[in-house]
């Protein structure tokens, strides 16, 4: 089973970890030879595939630049025309002399972004290294993604997002053991893929070989438990209900520790996140192990499947990412009285709310919505 993706489309790839999707990646860039079939490139192809790919670590930003340019079969003239957008795009200005060993991570993923975003392949070869980045730089690669697309050049887009890949692209491709299961319009595909995640809602759930665990996490999430309205283990809670996720954690070393929650609904979009990172001040002790807990209450969730993406990290570093992790059943439940409930398809969340018919100055009548 093939696929073709032409000039002009960002076509993304989801899947749980092992199911292909890299490997796929790296076939189309010609780092691994296919075991049967072949592939057809019509144009230069530039890759974003994990961090420490391109780039000589010996050699400073500059030379990278000119390096990874020349590969792509680019004039000197044409390097030196981009050099500077590369570099105020990647941030790197003050760093652009230094050998590229020495840079960080997120700088690493920032030049090697900025340098296959701007040196014009006419193939584009994104994985999930963009989760290095902070949240600001993300939203300028992903609209970056969008530019060069819109520039008539193929964008291929691994991501554990859900999010990012419903909004970048029209179709994508479900690979599950190295097989093409699904091939569509976006929302349609991500549909059927949160279906099959469904396995995970159970209320505990191990997190030790979880599929939708991210590449570069250390493993220190062992489990997460969901407790909802007083039942624990809870795989179903109740429109307006409160929920609490509690994570167990064992880290190599002691950390500081930090939860972070995403919410997200059947189609992968986030509605909410909860991260105990953005409090003022070190709430917790240094621990190397424990269990650490959040608790949300008065969800206003409409009924349906919800799931949930986990944040482990050291103060404010993120060190275990785990999609997807596990999901919960919002039922249906009298929240405003007597016997109403909010029609579904209106919107992601019900929301309580006041209302006032005015004859004058004065309001003639007043009700509310409160949840009881």
């Amino acid at each position: 089973m093939g696929f073709e993706a032409q000039p002009g489309e960002i076509l993304g790839l989801i899947g749980t970890n092992g199911a292909g999707k890299s490997t796929l990646l790296k076939i189309l860039s010609r780092i691994t030879r296919p075991t049967t079939g072949r592939v057809e490139l019509g144009g230069r192809v530039g890759s974003l595939l994990e961090v420490g790919t391109g780039f000589h670590p010996e050699l400073t930003g500059r030379d990278n630049i000119f390096l990874n340019g020349a590969i792509l079969g680019m004039r000197r003239v044409e390097i030196v025309s981009k050099f500077d957008e590369i570099v105020d795009f990647a941030g790197v200005e003050n760093f652009v002399d230094t050998p590229v060993k020495r840079y960080s991570s997120g700088m690493y993923v920032r030049l090697a972004f900025a340098v296959a975003a701007h040196l014009q392949p006419e193939i584009m070869l994104i994985d999930e290294v963009l989760a290095v980045g902070d949240a600001e730089f993300q939203k300028k690669c992903l609209r970056k993604i969008g530019d060069v697309a819109r520039a008539g050049r193929t964008v291929v887009f691994i991501s554990h997002s859900m999010a990012a890949i419903e909004a970048l692209c029209d179709r994508c491709l479900l690979l599950k053991g190295g097989t093409m299961v699904a091939n569509g319009a976006t929302d349609v595909v991500i549909a059927g893929y949160m279906a099959s995640m469904a396995q995970w809602q159970s209320g505990t759930v191990s997190l030790l070989h979880h599929p939708g665990r991210t590449g570069r996490s250390d493993r220190s999430m062992t489990s997460v438990t969901l407790a909802a309205d007083g039942t624990e283990p809870a795989s179903t809670m109740r429109m307006g209900g409160t929920l609490t996720v509690k994570v167990v954690f064992n880290s190599a070393r002691p950390v500081l520790p930090v939860i972070g929650v995403v919410l997200k609904n059947s189609h992968g979009i986030a509605i909410f996140g909860v991260n105990n990172k953005f409090l003022a001040g070190d709430q917790f002790k240094r621990t190397a192990s424990g269990t650490i807990s959040t608790t949300m209450r008065d969800l206003p969730l409409y009924p349906g499947n919800y799931s949930l993406d986990l944040y482990f990290g050291d103060g404010a570093d993120d060190i275990d990412i785990v999609c997807d992790a596990v999901s919960i059943e919002v039922l249906p439940a009298d929240v405003f009285g007597p016997g109403q409930q909010p029609p579904s398809g209106t919107g992601a969340i019900y929301w309580p709310a006041s209302f006032a018919l005015h004859d004058g100055a004065s309001p003639t009548c007043q009700i509310s919505n409160v949840m009881k």
